[in-house]
């Protein structure tokens, strides 16, 4: 491998671990990455997959005191979105993308929406908590829809979890950012086994993504709440567009 690809990997790691931990936006940037080097598509996307386990350890260590005292939720939610992704992997493997691309953009609005709604809609519920047994069955599908490709599977897991309980964004983004690395695990089990997992760039994109990953996590502790909220709604949006224009093409 070029010392030049080794260096864009390494970045597009750095960036997405960046988007990631702050945005949850991470294949954003580093499947592009990925596909800018001449990797196939799948090839990229399960590569991609296995590099992102380690925005959930960078973001472990770097947002270490929101996710202190999370530990039983962080656990239910992990196995929910692991369960997902595994589903998520075996609809890859399985089926062919063309419809659900087109379903993708659509949730990734859906997502940036609840964002910008998520004040009004608490005030709307009176400020009660979002039933569990939704907040379970949102997670899962994140999670199907984060082991199958997951761009952006962030700003729904944030979207949803922002929307159930009434904590500082920081917090819900640590631990949207845990729950979306047991569906990447999950699936990348799966990818290790059976899928084309270009391990040379996982590896070196997994390096970039746990300096990202960390250093985001630190940032996103000290950027305010809703120009940030709005931000990332912002690019979810404009990502769901870019979505829909590349599934059309």
């Amino acid at each position: 491998m070029l010392l030049r690809d080794a260096l864009v990997l390494v970045a597009g790691g750095v960036g997405g671990g960046l988007t990631g931990s702050i945005a949850g936006l991470a294949s954003l940037v580093s499947y592009p990455a990925l596909l800018a080097l001449g990797i196939p598509p799948i090839a990229a996307n399960v590569t991609n997959t296995v590099a992102l386990m380690s925005v959930t350890a960078g973001t472990a260590v770097g947002a270490r005191p929101e996710l202190r005292g999370q530990g039983r939720r962080l656990a239910k939610l992990c196995a929910v979105a692991a369960v997902g992704g595994l589903a998520g992997a075996a609809l890859l493997l399985a089926t062919p993308s063309s419809a659900f691309e087109r379903i993708v953009p659509v949730l990734v609005a859906l997502g940036s929406v609840l964002l910008l709604m998520r004040d009004p809609l608490r005030r709307w519920g009176g400020h009660r908590s979002m039933p569990a047994v939704a907040v379970g069955v949102a997670v899962l599908l994140i999670g199907v829809y984060g082991g199958y490709f997951g761009a952006a599977a962030g700003v729904l897991m944030l979207a949803v979890l922002s929307v159930a309980a009434t904590e500082p964004l920081p917090v819900t983004n640590a631990v949207k950012t845990i729950a979306l690395g047991a569906a990447n695990l999950a699936a990348a089990v799966i990818y290790a086994v059976v899928a084309p997992v270009n391990w040379a760039a996982a590896a070196l994109m997994a390096i970039g993504c746990l300096a990202g990953s960390w250093l985001g996590s630190i940032l996103v502790r000290h950027l305010p709440d809703r120009p940030l909220r709005i931000a990332i709604a912002v690019a979810g949006l404009g990502l769901a567009a870019y979505l829909w224009w590349s599934a059309g093409r």
